[in-house]
């Protein structure tokens, strides 16, 4: 992104500039780029170049929450690297982006509250010199993007998003956290449903969705939370009907009324067998048999995304929403893999 002095050799010493060829990519490809490093006024030796993927990540600690920086993946990418006076030098790279990486931008539009970043690191006599900091644009899958547009379609309204520590009960998680993306129902659901949270967690075979919806209690009826899942491999979710999937297992969570997570099939409980065409609520869904390729494609999220977008980040540099988002997080600390 641009240059840094290597703080460790002092004025007159290197710089590190990582570029990437592309800062677009999507869960499961490879980022490729190279490190550059400009040699100062004398020869400099590097022990190790290391890169890392970060991101923003809220923590929950009692009654409190705080905000850090979670490496969710580390690579060195070159050791004993010798860098002569007033010389470039090239050190090319490929960073694999993991299948649960956040997504953060959807529809070509920036998701308010989400930042990835490739974070360079030089190990110079043992101790390391953090140097470049690079934004990387992580887009839906085909398989999520199919869920994001039957929200559009939907009618929900983008609330928020962000990643929270910790892990889903009952769904298998290399990194140890997850992002939500926090939704206002439909005009509907408007008085009955305060919010909706989708969750997904993607490996290489499968789409896992999890929904988290927060019903309003009333006169006669309790609120709480009431939770869904959906299992799909990637090739069936880009076929399935998820506009009416989605849609029937809220109309059974305002039926049913609100459940707490424990004791809910998809947060630990019995596994229950799901209806054709609709998941029983919390059940999980297996196979879509029952559902039919939805060819109508709505406007999706992504126009409601850059709605919101343009409230939240205006005309700033995205390079900048990242320097932000990290510096103001506080401490870092290791995601669990």
């Amino acid at each position: 992104m641009f240059k840094r002095m290597l703080s460790a050799f002092g004025v007159g010493g290197p710089s590190v500039d990582t570029v990437l060829d592309s800062p677009h990519a999507a869960p499961g490809q490879v980022i490729t780029g190279q490190v550059r490093i400009q040699g100062g006024s004398g020869d400099a030796h590097i022990d190790q170049v290391v890169l890392s993927l970060v991101t923003r990540v809220e923590v929950e600690h009692g009654d409190h929450e705080f905000a850090g920086v979670s490496e969710f993946l580390r690579v060195q990418v070159a050791q004993g690297v010798r860098v002569a006076a007033n010389q470039p030098l090239a050190v090319p790279f490929q960073l694999p982006i993991p299948w649960e990486t956040p997504i953060t931008a959807v529809g070509g539009h920036q998701l308010p509250g989400m930042t990835v970043g490739v974070r360079t690191e030089l190990v110079i006599a043992g101790a390391p010199d953090k140097g470049d900091l690079d934004p990387v644009v992580v887009s839906p899958l085909p398989s999520q993007d199919r869920v994001l547009d039957a929200f559009g379609q939907l009618g929900f309204q983008f609330r928020s998003a962000d990643v929270e520590a910790g892990r889903i009960h009952g769904v298998h998680q290399e990194l140890g956290f997850y992002q939500e993306i926090e939704f206002f129902p439909p005009s509907q659901y408007a008085g009955r449903l305060n919010q909706v949270e989708l969750t997904f967690v993607t490996s290489p075979h499968e789409l896992v969705v999890v929904l988290e919806a927060d019903k309003r209690g009333g006169l006669f009826s309790s609120g709480g939370d009431s939770f869904g899942r959906f299992h799909a491999s990637h090739q069936d979710a880009q076929h399935t009907d998820w506009a009416s999937a989605i849609n029937g297992w809220l109309a059974q969570v305002v039926e049913r009324g609100g459940h707490s997570a424990f004791g809910n099939p998809a947060f630990g409980g019995q596994q229950g067998h799901p209806q054709q065409g609709y998941p029983q609520h919390g059940y999980d869904q297996h196979g879509h048999h029952g559902y039919g390729h939805h060819e109508r494609r709505g406007p999706g999220v992504g126009g409601v995304v850059a709605g919101a977008a343009a409230g939240v980040v205006g005309g700033m540099v995205l390079g900048e929403v990242l320097e932000d988002a990290f510096e103001d997080g506080g401490e870092d600390f290791a995601s669990e893999e």
